[in-house]
């Protein structure tokens, strides 16, 4: 996902908070432009934190190496006032004309505050940095990704790797590229991501589910105890399929108009989709089967009790459309 930007001086760009990943990727990527813009310039980085202001005045001075400088400066948060005040001076008089430039970091929040808005009246460019908190963020994140190596992925595959990274936005980059590194499918499907994910509960309680809903009940039956006798624990897959049924309950709540699109806070195709399994449910189905995964969650949590067992009866209702 872009940061935003408003372009206003090039001597100094502030990147700041939104997600921890993307917050570090920007920089990296602010700070490699750079030095390919300036391959004469020496690069320096400092820690706001524990350096002073004469580091900072000799990082962006003229060194007998070279006459600019790509300089870093990360935990702009951390900057004591006598280093603020050397950033402002530098930017006051830094010039656009492709010189030294400096790239800084800042992790979010309240702290370091005024310094920013004293940067920014003094010029500073300012890079606002999404959170990506949204499920519809962290897929149009996934999207990106794929799109930046001039690739397509399908939305079935996209919403699988959201599901199991969720927040991990470093894993998601990284297993984007992995997939567009090993693969020339284009789009990449949920088959190939699925491949990469088997050794995660998530994925298989999602197949589980998958399966139990499109009433492939013995199929569903034979991929969890698989999943368990590989170690999975019984209460990830009761996860997975509670979670199936909720967006199935969303999805019919929004059809008869009690709750609205936004109101389910769900991802739109993620909703359309659950909205084309509803065939053959009923209410009373849907609480049944409801009712049949607290009653395995019960059961995975209690002494004595057969999570398997209850699992096993649970998908079976499922299957049926909760209508045994």
């Amino acid at each position: 996902m872009a940061a935003s930007a408003s372009h206003r001086n090039p001597s100094m760009r502030i990147v700041f908070g939104g997600d921890g990943f993307l917050n570090d990727q920007t920089v990296k990527d602010l700070c490699r432009q750079a030095c390919a813009r300036r391959p004469d310039a020496e690069f320096v980085e400092l820690d706001a934190a524990s350096c002073d202001s004469y580091a900072f005045d000799e990082a962006v001075s003229p060194s007998l190496l070279s006459d600019a400088a790509v300089v870093r400066v990360s935990n702009l948060q951390g900057a004591d006032d006598k280093l603020g005040d050397a950033m402002v001076d530098y930017l006051k008089h830094a010039g656009d004309d492709g010189g030294t430039v400096v790239i800084c970091q800042h992790e979010g929040g309240m702290k370091g505050r005024r310094l920013i808005d004293v940067l920014k009246r003094a010029g500073a460019d300012m890079v606002q940095v999404p959170d990506l908190k949204k499920a519809d963020a962290r897929i149009n994140y996934v999207y990106q990704c794929f799109e930046r190596r001039g690739r397509r992925v399908d939305p079935v595959a996209a919403q699988q790797l959201v599901n199991v990274l969720g927040g991990r936005t470093g894993e998601l980059a990284a297993m984007c590229a992995q997939l567009c590194f090993d693969f020339d499918d284009d789009p990449i499907g949920v088959d190939r991501v699925n491949q990469y994910l088997t050794a995660s509960p998530q994925v298989t309680g999602f197949v589980v589910a998958d399966k139990a809903v499109e009433g492939r009940t013995a199929e569903a039956i034979v991929a969890m105890r698989s999943a368990i006798a590989q170690g999975t624990d019984p209460i990830a897959l009761i996860g997975a399929l509670a979670m199936k049924l909720r967006t199935m309950a969303k999805a019919s709540a929004v059809r008869v108009g009690t709750i609205s699109q936004s109101e389910a806070n769900i991802n739109p195709w993620v909703l359309k989709n659950a909205g084309r399994q509803l065939s053959g449910w009923s209410s009373d189905g849907m609480r049944r089967c409801i009712g049949m995964l607290a009653w395995a969650d019960e059961q995975s949590k209690t002494n004595g009790g057969d999570p398997v067992y209850a699992l096993e009866r649970t998908i079976e209702a499922i299957g049926a459309k909760g209508r045994n």
